[in-house]
């Protein structure tokens, strides 16, 4: 029996994380045959080398697409999305693939959904039918207007989902793969690793074996003029907690110059000596770090998803991740540095939160490659011309 081609394009350091679980299980499933795309900032060294850790990982790699313009504005968001139409277009041309995969909801990501639902290829979207305060929800309604199968995360999801009239039966929650690393480590013991060590990076030499935070702050694309002045009063607030700080580097999005240049500024005036800043770290290394860490701080939504199921307190800044669901592990303020402070002071004295199955119990990688043997992959949103 010929196995079913599927093709699963990541496009950025995050969604490797969010599909993991789902690619090993792809690749090990007796009827599936895993095609492996990577693209965009996945591919780049200035955002983390993503691919280095997919490598690492033994996944073959079936093609690269590099798409990604410079500029980290509105216009080269636009701009990287139409070069990823047209290459990965002739990717998918190539490979004839049985169903092409899209991950969640950075902008780039309707490329592939454009690309595949153009040329009559089944697409599955992963993780839809979630709501945000930027570009993001956007791109990811439209992800879902054009797929064919729909595995979201949450029920609120997949609600969601079907009220914008997909076929309830076209519509399952298998929870978010990245829950299933979560899961591994969750009852791991403190962090068997040193991070600076390992990873190197920049920064302070930190003292954090007797507690630090994660920090996580990207650009919220809606406000991207704004991204300097945003992170500034979170460097401003962390240099004054005084505590020991991972800080990791943003993503692509427009307004990653704007965070890149206010980060590296104050690093060089300020001098702050508790915080220690990275690129990139392995998935399961940086859900560790998360783990034994006292909160994490920004507005990354592994805030809401993995620190959900770890029960690590989260100060959530701004509105890039508005009205998606949490659970009550985070604290939500605005862009002053002082509420910053006190909310990370809270959370820094608090003990961790029951575990959360908000986004799923663990299982949801090789949920996800049953589903794909199993169900009928057809195409069913028909172009006329």
């Amino acid at each position: 029996m010929n196995k079913r081609k599927i093709c699963v394009v990541v496009t950025a350091r995050p969604s490797y994380s969010r599909i993991k679980t789902a690619l090993t299980a792809i690749h090990n499933h007796p009827q599936l045959e895993l095609q492996l795309v990577i693209a965009g900032s996945a591919l780049l060294d200035r955002y983390g080398n993503a691919v280095d850790f997919i490598e690492k990982d033994g996944f073959p790699i079936a093609a690269k697409v590099f798409m990604v313009l410079e500029g980290e504005n509105p216009t080269t968001m636009a701009k990287t999305t139409g070069l990823g139409v047209m290459e990965l277009t002739n990717v998918f041309y190539n490979l004839k693939p049985d169903a092409v995969i899209t991950i969640a909801d950075r902008f780039e990501t309707i490329a592939t959904s454009i690309a595949a639902a153009y040329q009559n290829i089944p697409l599955v979207h992963v993780q839809g039918g979630e709501v945000t305060g930027s570009i993001d929800e956007k791109v990811r309604h439209s992800n879902t207007k054009l797929a064919d199968l729909h595995l979201v995360a949450s029920e609120d999801a997949r609600e969601r989902v079907i009220k914008l009239g997909e076929d309830p039966e076209k519509v399952l929650n298998t929870g978010c793969p990245s829950i299933d690393l979560a899961k591994t480590i969750a009852e791991s013991p403190n962090l068997d690793f040193d991070p600076v060590e390992k990873y190197g990076g920049v920064g302070a030499d930190l003292d954090w074996k007797n507690g630090y935070i994660v920090v996580m702050q990207h650009p919220v694309t809606t406000e991207y003029k704004e991204s300097k002045k945003h992170v500034t009063e979170t460097l401003k607030a962390i240099k004054a907690l005084g505590y020991p700080t991972f800080w990791f580097w943003p993503n692509v999005d427009a307004g990653s110059d704007g965070t890149s240049n206010a980060i590296r500024t104050f690093r060089e005036l300020e001098k702050p000596q508790n915080i220690h800043f990275f690129k990139n770290m392995d998935p399961l290394d940086f859900l560790k770090l998360l783990k034994n860490a006292k909160a994490l701080v920004g507005n990354s939504s592994a805030g809401l998803r993995e620190c959900a199921y770890l029960g690590i307190p989260v100060v959530n800044i701004g509105n890039r991740q508005h009205r998606r669901c949490r659970a009550d592990n985070v604290t939500d303020v605005g862009y002053h540095e002082q509420e910053i402070l006190e909310a990370t002071q809270n959370a820094i004295n608090r003990e961790h939160f029951p575990v959360s199955h908000l986004y799923g119990n663990g299982n949801s990688g090789k949920r996800i490659a049953e589903i794909l043997a199993s169900v009928e992959l057809t195409f069913s949103k028909y172009i006329t011309y």
